[in-house]
């Protein structure tokens, strides 16, 4: 039998209690820009920001936050709700120039039965889709296949993204 290690995964499986205790996401939103590459982060705005999935379902997953830490989606005030959306539409347009995917899933998962692994603070998913995306490996062994350098792919992303969001601020 040959095996294909998804080390990260079981990474998460093992120590998901004690990431859900602490805020990452307001680790990662509270780094100055020089460590937004380590931490993953794509895009600070003035409400929410952009990161990606160290987790992903697919290459490409980002989660769009409020910079505030909630965990009550009726909490998010209207600036934060338009910026959030805004940053999704970018992230969508981002993502379809530089990988290309055929469709996307978006959503929320508010509360642990609902399948958040964070219910802290909460998070908005754009998650890539290709046709034939979904295949033997996550169901017979639980292995995600993903196919792109992680660091090589937030660059491409970042770089996308920060000029659809300067082009969308001109555009008023």
């Amino acid at each position: 039998m040959r095996h294909l290690w998804a080390f990260w995964r079981s990474n998460y499986i093992e120590n998901v209690d004690k990431i859900s205790q602490e805020c990452f996401l307001c680790e990662a939103a509270n780094q100055p820009p020089e460590k937004h590459r380590e931490y993953l982060v794509l895009h600070k705005g003035k409400t929410a920001f952009v990161i990606m999935n160290l987790f992903p379902y697919n290459g490409g997953h980002l989660m769009v936050c409020p910079l505030r830490h909630t965990d009550d989606f009726t909490s998010l005030t209207e600036e934060e709700l338009l910026e959030i959306n805004k940053l999704v539409q970018a992230s969508i347009k981002a993502l379809k120039e530089t990988i290309s995917p055929h469709g996307f899933n978006v959503g929320w998962n508010l509360g642990r039965v609902a399948g958040a692994g964070l219910e802290q603070h909460i998070h908005c998913h754009v998650v890539p889709r290709w046709n034939g995306d979904t295949n033997f490996m996550p169901v017979l062994s639980e292995t995600k296949v993903i196919s792109q350098h992680f660091l090589s792919l937030y660059d491409k992303i970042k770089h996308a993204l920060e000029r659809i969001i300067k082009e969308e601020t001109r555009k008023g």
